[in-house]
């Protein structure tokens, strides 16, 4: 699967900046809110030892970090495996960020396991807050 990601113009991330820190973070910023705005993505769950499963991911777009993101992924094409969840679009951009980071460093479209664990209401290990 490839996936070919443009920059969002300048007014459009701006608004995002302050939510990240991060220098890496900021410069993938741009192409997560090109991905944000196209309101879909199709990827794979690469799970070791495991064959990847697909996934295809559906959001409502909106227009402030504030807002609020209904994210539905359903997997293997299958309505009986799809989840969703609400939260905030600046918290979802974020995953987005990591998505970028996934197509740029392994070469799919992947979210982090951070997400998943979100998703399916999971506690990690050694996670603290939440």
């Amino acid at each position: 699967m490839t996936i070919e990601l443009k920059a969002a113009a300048p007014q459009e991330v701006s608004i995002y900046m302050p939510y990240y820190r991060e220098p890496n973070k900021r410069q993938a910023l741009p192409y997560a809110i090109s991905l944000y705005k196209q309101g879909e993505i199709t990827g794979e769950r690469h799970i070791e030892g495991s064959t990847a499963v697909s996934f295809m991911a559906v959001w409502r777009v909106a227009n402030l970090p504030s807002d609020l993101a209904l994210c539905r992924l359903t997997f293997d094409g299958d309505a009986d495996m799809s989840y969703e969840m609400t939260l905030e679009n600046s918290e979802f951009v974020g995953y987005l960020i990591d998505v970028v980071a996934s197509i740029r460093d392994k070469g799919y479209v992947d979210f982090p396991q951070i997400f998943y664990s979100k998703l399916f209401r999971l506690k990690l290990a050694g996670a603290e807050g939440n």
